[in-house]
């Protein structure tokens, strides 16, 4: 069941600090967990990854990699997030089959969406809705698109981009399925409390 809060990871190095952070969100309710890191060597990738693995299948929730094929096939992870064009899904489903999770960013393109169902994604992400202390894209998405979305192409839908608990509040009521959160979780005060109030978006 894709719902919920979709936590993404920043770009630590410090593995120990990212797997607490990461354990703390998972017990304050986090649905899915997705590593990204843009700027760390093959070596500590690959030592990162099998660490948040070995979390998430702790507390039973699917874990994705950000673009590395490779890396998701030698050690098993759940499944892939990749950008926004039909032919890299395409490419990333045939490469891995046909029961793991692929998504795909569409940013704000209703047709990446409908291209990528086409192209075999199991869910699709939309945004910037806000501006993100991580992430520069424009922040030019419309809440429209998540009832457009769900109309047009049978896939949960994700939403990102600057969340917060606050600012999510009316993309779930919109249908959003799942919120991806950075900073606002793993820079929180508090990440369990935090991801717990984002989890509670789902639950009412």
């Amino acid at each position: 069941m894709m719902k919920g809060l979709y936590i993404v990871t920043p770009d630590w190095d410090d593995t120990q600090k990212l797997l607490e952070i990461t354990e703390l969100a998972l017990k304050g309710g986090a649905a899915i967990v997705q590593y990204r890191h843009k700027t760390a060597n093959a070596g500590l990738r690959r030592e990162q990854a099998e660490c948040l693995l070995a979390l998430c299948r702790s507390y039973g929730k699917p874990f994705i990699v950000n673009d590395y094929v490779d890396l998701c096939m030698a050690i098993d992870a759940d499944g892939v997030h990749v950008g926004g064009t039909d032919a890299a899904v395409a490419e990333v489903r045939a490469a891995v089959g046909p029961d793991k999770i692929v998504g795909s960013s569409c940013y704000g393109d209703l047709e990446l969406a409908r291209k990528a169902h086409a192209a075999g994604a199991s869910y699709v992400a939309f945004g910037g809705f806000y501006a993100s202390r991580v992430k520069k894209y424009p922040v030019t998405t419309p809440l429209s698109i998540i009832a457009d979305s769900h109309a047009a192409v049978p896939l949960p839908v994700t939403v990102i981009g600057g969340m917060t608990v606050d600012n999510a509040a009316p993309l779930v009521a919109a249908g959003a399925d799942m919120v991806a959160a950075i900073s606002s979780v793993y820079l929180a005060a508090d990440p369990q409390a935090m991801a717990r109030r984002f989890a509670d978006l789902f639950s009412t």
